[in-house]
């Protein structure tokens, strides 16, 4: 059976230790990761953002958190898996490399030993990293995948210099680093429009029209290559082609014979015949995603689809598997739908997670998502409460997945406990933009608790509140007290909506969500919409 879309919300790790022991022998054709870059930043501003009195209105997606002492446990784990990885991590937390560097390393070293697993004998994998971390990253790779199965270091020049460049240099260019689990895999050359530069070097010209000469001299040393040719003398490592090969050239015409013997053969290169520049490892013509550009979701590392397109189409075939174990906004499994690819996608962030639905739904239609499987969730009651009485681990909380995955919402970052509000969501006016205060209880509730987020409502002014809790928690006295606060009746709508509304888990789950007003442009940003020929448009374009 074809192995299904997949989209996991977890720690990556967890998501390939499992992988790996449903494919022993691997399975993946191609990984692309772009994780962070142990740069110490926030990022934030997944989405659309107001002004609130009581909190800035941002949730923190993910921030970097490599400086934590559990590396050491990694670091221990990896002992039993790889000495070679062990020793050389061991090696730089014992000199004078920060915590922070260590950390970092580790949690990546162990999660690119499993995706080497993963990946099928004819697999590649494409580590995109930056500068501060490339050069310890490719050891641990070199280690990995085996330094005979680098391929190449792709620079990605991404903007105008960046930073204090009043002394050093601008900082302009990521760093691609691309690795196979074998010598067999899979790799089609790309090539460029043919510049004015490049035809330029086709000079010469005969009856077939213009080209250039090329030399057959090999590169390596080839006795068994090493031949006359019409009295011309081989090269020093003999020729690049056997004999059979040369009389072929000779025949088709495209042998250019110096006057001299003592010249050297080279074959001719005709202009028309060339698809055009070939891709090289230095990339200047993808330029990064600009604010204004529709493309671009508001996810602040967001890597332009034509980079992905380039990579998923040099190393897989239409029907293979694409993983990206770091998949942030979903560029990577996006332009995999689009390329007739099978997709992997997983990300510690259920705000993420929530987003690539939200991207895939709108960009390829609600078909996309039905025939993805989305692992990490609560899917029945049972598994819910049990999610809400969870009082250690786990990356997500019984109100970020209320809030976040059933609502699709955004969760208020400053935690004020009693009296304050859980998370948002948003819509536009012609004039404005209005908000919907969210309040998730998972214990028991009464109505003195439901008075209080009405009371946070009204002090908000927003125009509608949410109130989430399991359906035996609801009571009388609270639904007479919901209703009691009337309606939003914003003419706009031409309906009116409850002002304050109890939703029930269950009814959540069985996705009988509030009732509110949506507008075209909504709490999280729009993907553009993708006809079958690949060109994007709005969604409710014709």
């Amino acid at each position: 059976m074809e192995f299904p879309n997949r989209l996991y919300f977890g720690d990556c790790l967890n998501v390939l230790k499992e992988l790996h022991r449903e494919h022993p022998n691997g399975f993946i054709d191609l990984i692309y990761i772009d994780p962070p870059f142990n740069s110490k930043r926030n990022y934030n501003v997944l989405f659309e953002s107001i002004d609130l009195d009581d909190t800035n209105a941002q949730k923190q997606a993910f921030a970097d958190t490599w400086s934590n002492y559990e590396y050491v446990d990694t670091i221990n784990e990896l002992a039993e898996l790889d000495r070679d990885l062990h020793t050389f991590l061991k090696t730089l937390s014992d000199i004078r490399i920060s915590d922070s560097a260590v950390a970092y390393l580790s949690t990546m070293a162990i999660r690119i030993y499993y995706m080497h697993k993963v990946l099928k004998d004819t697999g590649s994998f494409y580590l995109h990293c930056d500068p501060n971390m490339s050069h310890y990253l490719k050891v641990v790779c070199d280690l990995v995948f085996g330094f005979d199965h680098f391929k190449n270091e792709i620079i990605w020049k991404r903007s105008v210099g960046k930073g204090d460049v009043r002394r050093k240099y601008g900082s302009n260019h990521d760093i691609i680093l691309f690795y196979t689990k074998s010598s067999d895999y899979k790799f089609k050359s790309l090539f460029l429009e043919k510049t004015e530069d490049y035809k330029a070097r086709f000079k010469l010209r005969d009856e077939k029209g213009y080209y250039r000469l090329a030399p057959l001299d090999s590169p390596n040393p080839r006795p068994n290559l090493t031949y006359t040719y019409k009295g011309y003398q081989p090269p020093k490592n003999g020729w690049r082609v056997n004999l059979e090969q040369m009389k072929k050239y000779d025949q088709e015409g495209v042998l250019h014979f110096p006057k001299d013997l003592a010249g050297r053969i080279s074959k001719k290169h005709y202009l028309n015949d060339q698809e055009g520049v070939k891709v090289d490892t230095v990339w200047n013509d993808i330029t990064p995603l600009q604010s204004s550009e529709k493309e671009k979701l508001g996810y602040p590392t967001q890597k332009p689809e034509a980079l992905l397109d380039r990579i998923i189409e040099a190393s897989s075939n239409e029907g293979d598997l694409v993983a990206d174990f770091f998949c942030g906004c979903g560029t990577t499994v996006s332009v995999a739908q689009r390329l007739n690819r099978r997709w992997i996608g997983t990300d510690i962030s259920h705000l993420a997670v929530r987003l690539i639905k939200k991207r895939l739904t709108e960009a390829y239609g609600y078909k996309a998502m039905e025939e993805t499987i989305v692992h990490g969730f609560p899917e029945d009651i049972a598994s819910a409460r049990m999610l809400a009485e969870e009082t250690v681990g786990g990356r997500y909380s019984f109100q970020d997945w209320v809030i976040e995955v059933l609502l699709g919402g955004v969760v208020n970052p400053k935690k004020s406990g009693d009296g304050g509000y859980d998370g948002y969501l948003t819509f536009e006016l012609p004039d404005k933009k209005e908000f919907i205060l969210i309040e998730t209880k998972s214990g028991k509730v009464d109505v003195k608790k439901l008075r209080e987020f009405i009371h946070v409502v009204n002090k908000q002014k927003a125009a509608i509140g949410i109130y989430v809790c399991f359906g035996d928690s609801i009571t009388k006295e609270m639904v007479k007290e919901a209703k009691s606060c009337g309606y939003y009746d914003e003419a706009t709508w031409g309906q009116n909506f409850p002002r304050i509304q109890l939703s029930s888990v269950e009814d959540l789950l069985q996705h009988n969500l509030p009732k509110y007003p949506v507008s075209r442009k909504g709490t999280f940003k729009t993907a553009e919409r993708v006809d079958k020929k690949g060109n994007q448009k709005g969604l409710f374009d014709s």
